[in-house]
């Protein structure tokens, strides 16, 4: 670049229109370079809304997990997809497959390829880091398998973080906004619960089944009846701790619905601790025994994976603000003692 020289007259002000030009011209350069690094536009300071990715790209990402995800289950070999997957989705399907990989050392003589078609994109744009996408695809039969892809930066692979199986009837209608998904900002105050709380409000409902903003069904009511029924029976107690998972690739992701609410999926993490009566041990599948740590004395603690995908309302519900769809868990882990 040619150096600029600026020259002070007798008896006159500094010249600036030299300086100003090159100033102009010094952002330009700034901005070409922001954006050939980051894939971002830099404008007034802020990074500007880009979709994560164009069809053809998230097709490929969805091929590729598959491929991957294939290969894995054939094989019972965590390694062949653990680069295409992440999150809780990731930590229920890689433990799976080193359970299996010792219950069935050879592979899986009942592999039978997963097929998704019918694939539905669903964009959200964002500004940065991580930028993620929706993809609504048919699995077996009627069921659409809703599989939620995270990227972390332009160099990494899409992998597959969160995944929950609906019927046809049970996918929401999506706001758009200019050809594009509508995300939900983590703590938005637009919302009965803010994505942000809803692990903190389900782990706290589940521990002492006070109302609150989660709707009766399956996951909550019906399942607190389980535990309570399973808690005390004969030679054998079962208490259960549940954590918020929402850290990373964990953290919660939403997308505004038509009807002004959202469907997000969010991670819960909970530990099912089963205590014989004195001189008796717990019984241990094949699977969890695969996994476990420690030696079965009185007591095995396992160690779970949930994965939840809610409806939620809009702000200003009082009741039955949040309600769950789909929860996907397994178990990542065991602990004897």
């Amino acid at each position: 670049m040619r150096r600029l020289t600026l020259r002070r007259a007798p008896g006159r002000p500094l010249e600036r229109s030299s300086a100003r030009r090159s100033t102009r011209l010094l952002a330009a350069a700034a901005t070409v370079l922001a954006l050939t690094a980051g894939g971002c536009v830099t404008v007034h300071g802020e990074l500007a809304l880009m979709p994560p990715a164009t069809q053809a790209e998230a097709a490929q990402a969805l091929a590729d997990f598959t491929a991957a995800y294939n290969q894995a289950d054939k094989a019972h070999d965590p390694a062949l997809d653990a680069g295409r997957v992440t999150g809780p989705f990731g930590e229920i399907n890689q433990a799976g497959l080193r359970a299996r990989a010792v219950t069935s050392p050879g592979g899986n003589p009942n592999h039978h390829p997963l097929e998704l078609s019918d694939a539905r994109f669903v964009m959200p744009r964002k500004a940065g880091w991580p930028r993620w996408f929706l993809a609504d695809t048919k699995g077996a039969g009627d069921q659409r398998w809703l599989v939620v892809f995270v990227r972390n930066g332009p160099q990494q692979l899409w992998e597959a973080a969160h995944l929950v199986i609906l019927g046809p009837s049970q996918v929401p209608e999506f706001a758009e906004e200019d050809g594009y998904a509508v995300p939900v900002a983590a703590d938005t105050d637009t919302l009965a619960v803010a994505p942000e709380d809803l692990g903190k409000e389900y782990v706290a409902y589940l521990k002492d089944g006070q109302p609150g903003p989660y709707a009766a069904g399956a996951h909550t009511t019906l399942l607190r009846e389980e535990r309570q029924k399973g808690a005390k029976r004969p030679g054998l107690a079962t208490q259960y701790l549940d954590r918020v998972a929402d850290q990373g690739d964990s953290a919660p992701l939403g997308l505004r619905t038509k009807d002004g609410g959202a469907f997000v999926f969010f991670a819960t993490r909970f530990f099912e601790r089963q205590t014989a009566a004195p001189g008796y041990r717990p019984k241990v599948d094949p699977d969890i025994k695969a996994l476990l740590t420690g030696e079965v004395k009185n007591t095995v603690t396992k160690e779970w994976v949930s994965n939840q995908a809610v409806l939620v309302k809009p702000a200003g519900t009082d009741r039955d603000g949040v309600t769950i769809r789909a929860r996907l868990q397994g178990v990542v882990g065991a602990q004897g003692s």
